[in-house]
């Protein structure tokens, strides 16, 4: 066989061991990072959910998940350990655009600032006339 037959099996190879490694070295960083955790650190769990860290076992972490609500997810579960002011940014939303003055309203009330009140609205004729008005206009029964 000459070289030109083996070099693509080659590079075949090689992009595998490439990849394999990449991969291995992402999940020895992630594991280094569970075992990094110490209680009372913010972490997010591979679900989404932003909670504290209460205790540590070998393989399970309890997470207060709220004041006083308590659950145990497996060490795996926890896909980031979040620094203290990123943690209280997401969760709390302590930022220091609020103390620009920047808040982004958690409710529609935003939508209706300025909007005239019912009372100045004035009210729309849709059509339907009372039945007096329709016997007035010429409309009523022709037997």
């Amino acid at each position: 066989m000459s070289l030109v037959t083996l070099l693509p099996f080659i590079v075949l190879i090689g992009a595998m061991f490439l990849m394999t490694r990449s991969a291995k070295k992402k999940q020895q960083a992630a594991a280094q990072m569970r075992n990094d955790m110490q209680p009372g650190t913010g972490v997010r769990t591979i679900g989404g959910m932003y909670a504290t860290v209460k205790e540590i076992q070998d393989d399970t972490v309890l997470l207060e998940v709220a004041p006083g609500v308590h659950a145990v997810y497996a060490k795996n579960a926890i896909g980031a350990v979040l620094e203290d002011a990123e943690y209280n940014r997401i969760v709390h939303g302590d930022d220091a655009s609020e103390s620009e003055g920047t808040v982004v309203p958690d409710d529609a009330s935003s939508l209706t600032e300025g909007e005239p009140a019912d009372e100045d609205v004035a009210k729309i004729d849709l059509g339907k006339k009372a039945e007096g008005d329709a016997k007035a206009d010429g409309e009523g029964d022709s037997k």
